[in-house]
């Protein structure tokens, strides 16, 4: 059985009381957001008593931590290059010193819009260069990075999602596998290069094999939201067949301890996180 938790980013509440009810619904663990006002980043715990403070909410609920999603959004990656390289580096550093998880999340942080004066070849070379140069920096901390591609970022085709991961070739880099990010790019959508898969999702989680590093499981209408992002849908509510989406997982060779429940952007995400677990249960069971 692989260990679940919740991400912490989908539900506005304060760390206690997350971490209260999390355990109360038979969580094993939370994927933490670094987000005001409720997650950890550098600003927020800003003191060693207030990172001790911070880490008692996990140790007194018997939990653990998942994966640490870091607040570098305020800057876009190819037009604020140095500013965002500053904030990734002072994350990196403040997750080490948090010790709660070695996995950091991550993402291109830009908007899938070419800038003015580059080609889409350019941006693809520009984040394998900064993408293996963060990996070789968070290796030096231990940690283990997974790039969750979405429709709202740039570089969101299945082909040149797997083909960047090959080419940065570091031993701590992997993708980040959301379900319903895997399902809306295997369907072209929001894409600079629009590639539509024919075996859909399972395709995609085909292509990707030997380089998931982690899972983030939830349904999908297959829509995007206002964000222009996928649309986060409850267990039951979407259509994706998770009786053939998690044994293509496993083939394909995940072998994280985690299943991590992201309700991102879903009203009232709390009301709907106990049908969630229960879902995840059934299939965990099930096939692992």
């Amino acid at each position: 059985m692989k260990k679940v938790s919740i991400s912490s980013w989908a539900i506005p509440q304060p760390m206690d009381e997350l971490c209260k009810g999390a355990k109360e619904l038979g969580f094993d663990g939370i994927s933490l957001g670094g987000f005001p006002p409720f997650g950890a980043n550098p600003e927020l715990t800003d003191t060693p008593e207030k990172v001790a403070a911070f880490k008692k909410h996990f140790t007194d609920n018997g939990l653990e931590v998942a994966d640490y999603a870091i607040d570098v959004w305020k800057y876009d990656a190819l037009t604020q290059t140095a500013e965002w390289r500053k904030a990734f580096s002072e994350a990196l550093k403040f997750a080490h010193e948090l010790g709660l998880t070695n996995i950091i999340r991550f993402d291109t942080c830009s908007k899938p819009v070419l800038p003015e004066g580059m080609t889409y070849d350019d941006v693809k070379a520009f984040y394998v260069k900064h993408f293996k140069e963060l990996s070789q920096e968070a290796a030096k901390y231990g940690q283990e990075m997974v790039w969750e591609f979405e429709p709202g970022f740039m570089i969101n085709e299945p082909s040149n999602i797997v083909e960047l991961v090959k080419a940065v070739d570091e031993p701590n880099f992997s993708l980040l596998f959301d379900t319903c990010h895997g399902e809306t790019c295997a369907n072209g959508l929001n894409a600079i290069e629009p590639e539509v898969l024919e075996g859909g999702i399972l395709e995609f989680i085909d292509m990707a094999k030997g380089h998931i590093g982690l899972v983030h499981v939830i349904d999908s209408d297959g829509t995007l939201n206002h964000d222009n992002t996928s649309e986060h849908v409850p267990f039951g509510e979407g259509h994706l067949d998770f009786d053939k989406i998690i044994p293509a997982f496993l083939e394909a060779g995940y072998k994280a301890d985690w299943w991590a429940i992201d309700l991102c952007e879903w009203p009232n995400a709390w009301e709907v996180t106990e049908k969630c677990k229960k879902a995840v249960d059934v299939f965990n069971a099930k096939f692992c």
